[in-house]
């Protein structure tokens, strides 16, 4: 049965495993720059974010400080 179920009884096709083996390495290579590229998006926004917020703080209608 198990015969049946293989195919043939030499087992896997080492090509395949092989092949196999590439492709999920190179999804781990994908989703771990996905990870670093997420991570420098978020810098990247948060950055912007502050900048955007410094731009609105007009300095030449500031109140002068107390003395």
């Amino acid at each position: 049965m198990a015969k049946a179920l293989l195919g043939y009884v030499g087992g896997s096709d080492p090509r395949l495993l092989a092949e196999m083996r590439r492709l999920q390495q190179r999804v781990q290579d994908l989703e771990s720059e996905l990870g670093r590229i997420q991570a420098e998006n978020d810098a990247l926004s948060a950055a912007a974010s502050h900048d955007r917020f410094m731009e609105s703080i007009d300095a030449h209608q500031a109140e002068p400080a107390l003395t």
